[in-house]
């Protein structure tokens, strides 16, 4: 055991220091912006300051440690501990809202109260946001305030072993029983199995079943289903109900995943979800009037994962931002000191782009979230000409941004060098969590085909002259230009650009689509062969509308509620990003586009001098968005910017490090030291 002991030093580092006093902007007034209100920064450090006092020594790490079966248990423990301080603090500081309890179990604080994750965000996340959304008033108000409260706690059960992200394909049926008033629920075989939900191996005792509904033997679509699993009192299965833990996977640790086999399972007709569509006590069925209006509970989980995963990509860069301005190494001249690694303008390279990714879909998701309220308030109306919008949009943001956002946290893991790889730097449970995001709610492949072929429909329409939603408004000013400006360096020439380019792909591809059916082809077999043309088009789709988002977001009206200095920051962040995004897809927008190798050079100097402007502000930059130290939990992006001592003290922590020999030795190792081999 180590004789090291109290090494971490109560002091910031002076290198760290030196970089907040560079810094041209006032950090609270971006952690301000960041936060979208002084009046929710003031509640947020307040909560933090509540529910992350007096944890254990060892809070973050020691979890590491345990057993599969003592991990999630410790995390049970937490969130039940955790959950009176937080409906405490909701009632106390935002009464009547959600943004506390439940919202801290899955916001950025909820990262640093369960660094293993918890099993219960499924059921806060999706569970009773689906009720208070598509079930009927008294539905509400049977369900509601139990779920709301975890009397009862439930998951969403969609996904199959053998079914994801085709929900049409899902083979769970629901029959109606007339006669006793009651849907009979089964998963036929094997594959049917619901896979994958949240809390569903052991937490929750009621699961919102997605299944096909059948009336006298004839198909009546997906419908959902709130069927109870476990017994009240004793937690046991209850009678025709196979449940329990997919097992260990690559991250989310005790997010309890489990599987779900129903046979004969009865529940009461009142138990399906009728907002929408309606199943009456003698079988009469009533459809939605419309046909996606189910797709509302995943646009707003697919909003929530943009959301989550941008905390999730510059938490990652604060930390390796920090690290960089704390480790010196290479000398840029061969007998000079080692500087901060931040220097080299490689790692800037490695890490600033990173942030800019992670503020443009952070202004993306603000934006979605605006679009989403206004699309509930009018299906609410009965008013669903948004949700196909919304529907492309939020899709087109969740696989950009999970795509992006995975890559970006291991470029950053790659940037720290070794130290990156010890699990006490987080940043390998950071991409664990964020990753998932990939495949959940809609597998990234599968939502960039579901786009591109909403955008040849919608080519088609325009090409017919027919109306086309603001979504796709860019294919009129393209179409009508002959070949495309000369490049004048704009942030609207960019946008331009990047519209530019994708109408072209969408041509192309509505092109190569017909010209296969019009060979014989099936519609099938022709998108699937346009396949590569099609999810190229979708991402080039949602590029354009995320990096337009974010010019009216930084340029527009709100610029004036912010002061010049943190304007001309945002600014040089809004630079980086558009022109990392064109030299990202320069072999597309070449196709299309004239641009001399004058207008490249440019672009890449550009590149260039918006790093070397936004190298004094980057750590400022990183504290503005008042990431807790709790949040990050990693011994390299700590406020105090004590990396070694803190990597030491985590290496002391291992259990291994409280005996001097392990019993191994005697057993094993001793006698093959001693062995002729």
């Amino acid at each position: 055991m180590s004789h090291i002991k109290n090494i971490i030093p109560t002091t910031v580092n002076p290198d760290l220091q030196k970089e907040r006093s560079a810094a041209t902007f006032d950090v609270e007034e971006l952690a301000v912006w960041f936060q979208r209100s002084a009046e929710k920064l003031k509640t947020k450090r307040e909560v933090e300051r509540v529910v992350f006092a007096n944890l254990e020594d060892g809070y973050g790490l020691n979890h590491e440690y345990m057993s599969h079966e003592d991990l999630y248990n410790s995390s049970v423990k937490k969130v039940a501990e955790a959950a009176p301080k937080l409906k405490a603090l909701q009632k106390k500081l935002n009464p009547g809202g959600k943004d506390i309890w439940p919202g801290g179990l899955i916001s950025e604080i909820g990262n640093g109260l369960f660094p293993a994750n918890h099993p219960l965000a499924t059921h806060t996340s999706m569970f009773v946001d689906v009720i208070n959304g598509q079930g009927t008033p008294e539905q509400v108000a049977k369900w509601g305030p139990l779920a709301e409260n975890c009397n009862i706690i439930g998951t969403y059960a969609q996904t199959e072993l053998a079914h994801g992200t085709n929900v049409r394909g899902i083979e769970t049926r629901a029959d109606y029983d007339i006669r006793a008033g009651e849907f009979v629920l089964n998963t036929p075989n094997l594959e049917a199995y619901k896979w994958w939900p949240g809390g569903l191996g052991h937490t929750a005792n009621h699961a919102m079943v997605v299944a096909q509904l059948y009336i006298s033997g004839k198909h009546k679509g997906v419908q959902m289903f709130i069927v109870p699993l476990r017994h009240p009192e004793t937690h046991l299965p209850l009678p025709g109900i196979d449940v329990g833990e997919i097992g260990k996977k690559l991250g989310m640790a005790s997010v309890n995943q489990g599987f779900l086999g129903l046979k004969n399972v009865r529940i009461p007709r009142e138990n399906m979800l009728m907002k929408f569509a309606k199943v009456d006590r003698d079988g009469k069925f009533t459809a939605s009037p419309v046909s996606r209006v189910n797709y509302l509970t995943m646009v707003y989980t697919r909003c929530l994962i943009v959301e989550l995963n941008t905390q999730l990509l510059l938490g990652a860069a604060t930390i390796a931002t920090r690290y960089s301005a704390v480790r010196r190494q290479s000398p840029i001249e061969p007998n000079g000191p080692e500087p901060q690694i931040i220097d080299h303008v490689t790692q800037r390279l490695k890490l600033f782009p990173e942030i800019a990714t992670g503020i443009a879909y952070h202004q993306a998701a603000e934006y979605m979230w605006e679009l989403y309220d206004q699309t509930v308030l009018d299906a609410n109306n009965g008013k669903f000409e948004r949700l196909p919008d919304m529907h492309v949009l939020s899709c087109a943001l969740k696989v950009l941004c999970s795509t992006d956002g995975c890559a970006g946290i291991e470029r950053l893991r790659l940037s720290t060098g070794g130290h990156g790889y010890h699990i006490a730097a987080n940043l390998s449970n950071m991409y664990g969590n964020a990753v998932a995001s990939y495949t959940y709610e809609g597998e990234n492949t599968v939502l960039l085909l579901q786009i591109g072929r909403a955008l040849v429909k919608t080519w088609n329409n325009f090409t017919q002259g027919k109306g086309v939603s603001s979504s796709y408004a860019y294919f009129e000013p393209s179409m009508s230009l002959k070949e495309f400006p000369k490049w004048d360096n704009s942030w609207q020439c960019i946008v331009k650009a990047l519209q530019y380019t994708a109408t072209h792909k969408t041509r192309i591809a509505f092109e190569n689509l017909s010209e296969r059916i019009a060979a014989g082809q099936s519609q099938g077999q022709a998108a699937n062969n346009t396949g590569i043309e099609l999810t190229r088009a979708a991402e080039l789709h949602g590029r354009q509308f995320v990096c337009q988002t974010f010019v009216e977001q930084i340029t527009g009206p709100k610029a004036q509620k912010r002061s010049k200095a943190l304007n001309e920051v945002l600014e040089n962040v809004l630079e980086m990003f558009l022109v990392q995004t064109v030299l990202n897809n320069l072999s597309d927008i070449l196709r299309f586009i004239n641009l001399t190798d004058e207008d490249l050079r440019s672009l890449q100097k550009r590149l260039e001098q918006s790093l070397e402007k936004f190298r004094p502000n980057a750590v400022a930059f990183c504290d503005g968005f008042d990431f807790h130290d709790r949040v990050l939990n990693s011994v390299l992006g700590s406020y105090d910017g004590n990396i070694y001592p803190r990597l030491f003290d985590a290496a002391k922590r291992s259990t291994m490090n409280q005996k001097h020999v392990q019993k191994s030795f005697e057993t094993h190792l001793k006698p093959l030291m001693k062995s002729n081999l």
